[in-house]
């Protein structure tokens, strides 16, 4: 299957979990109902939709605000432009995005906005510390592979729409606990349901969230080495990124998903062997293997003195 024959089916596979986001408001909504009523439906429909709309035309800016994410000119950071600047031409695209960049010790990079003209490209303080040049370019080239890949617009309501899933459920719940409502007299097996259902409806919208974003970051390591010719140096790139454990300190659940690699792992050297089910990426040794199968080359030989991955 090449490459744009995947990015399609992807954008099938979208649609679908897109789908289930939608299936997890009815399910905050059937508990609302039946929990308060009509009234407490309308209030609090009301207002997940204000913020779904707000968040779809603001949805870069929230996150630029969540994450520190600052403009940055080519005086500032000339590698870092020039490396959007060129992935950005490699990749075909009509418009170079927006450079920015975090404040931040740990090594990061990630992508956000909407449409290919409207999106930027973040990378940490850290991250720019840490690689070289052809590094760089490679990490660069495969956030440059989410805006090409379409996935930016997605990525980022996605992280939006856990927002506000959390957000009503909360409110719910605070209702419940607080509010009184029609709880007192109505069904306690329906009550149960829906406290349960409330709870519940974050947790599985995370889950939509990891789905989304596992597959979509082999697609951008595959479009990295297209553009640059280089899988080795992203493989490289993410050998580095995981012997690093700072932790970001920005990072939450919401946003974790956009980043090239996951920011909530880092302060833990030894996960558990559930641990990856609760993963937004693919672990990197997996990337770099997929890498090295692409490219015909073992990273230990690159590398010299780094061992072997595991």
């Amino acid at each position: 299957m090449t490459l744009e024959e995947q990015i399609r089916s992807n954008r099938i596979r979208t649609g679908m979990l897109v789908l289930c986001f939608g299936l997890v408001f009815v399910a905050i909504g059937t508990a609302v109902q039946a929990l308060y009523g009509g009234y407490a439906l309308i209030i609090i429909a009301a207002i997940a939709f204000a913020y779904a709309i707000f968040a779809w035309f603001a949805n870069g800016k929230m996150i630029a605000s969540w994450t520190g994410a600052r403009p940055v000119t080519k005086e500032q950071y000339p590698d870092l432009v020039r490396a959007v600047e060129n992935a950005s031409i490699a990749a075909g695209l009509e418009q170079t995005p927006e450079v920015r960049v975090v404040d931040d010790p740990c090594p990061n990079a990630f992508a956000a906005g909407g449409s290919p003209k409207t999106a930027y490209v973040a990378a940490t303080t850290g991250l720019l510390a840490m690689m070289n040049k052809r590094e760089l370019e490679a990490v660069i080239a495969h956030e440059i592979g989410h805006v090409r890949n379409r996935d930016v617009r997605l990525m980022s309501l996605a992280a939006v729409l856990v927002g506000v899933i959390a957000l009503v459920a909360d409110l719910a719940l605070r209702f419940a606990f607080f509010g009184g409502g029609r709880r007192r007299n109505g069904n306690p097996i329906l009550m149960i349901i829906g406290l349960a259902m409330l709870i519940l409806a974050p947790i599985a919208a995370f889950g939509i969230q990891m789905s989304l974003s596992r597959r979509r970051e082999y697609l951008a390591d595959e479009a990295s080495a297209e553009t640059t010719g280089d899988p080795e140096g992203l493989a490289m790139a993410l050998w580095k990124l995981k012997q690093d454990t700072t932790e970001l300190r920005h990072a939450n659940r919401a946003t974790a998903h956009l980043y090239i690699e996951t920011p909530l792992n880092n302060v833990s050297g030894v996960r558990s062997a559930l641990s990856g089910l609760f993963d937004t990426h693919p672990s990197l040794d997996a990337r770099i293997e997929s890498l090295e199968k692409m490219g015909g080359f073992q990273l230990s030989a690159l590398t010299g003195s780094q061992p072997a991955l595991s």
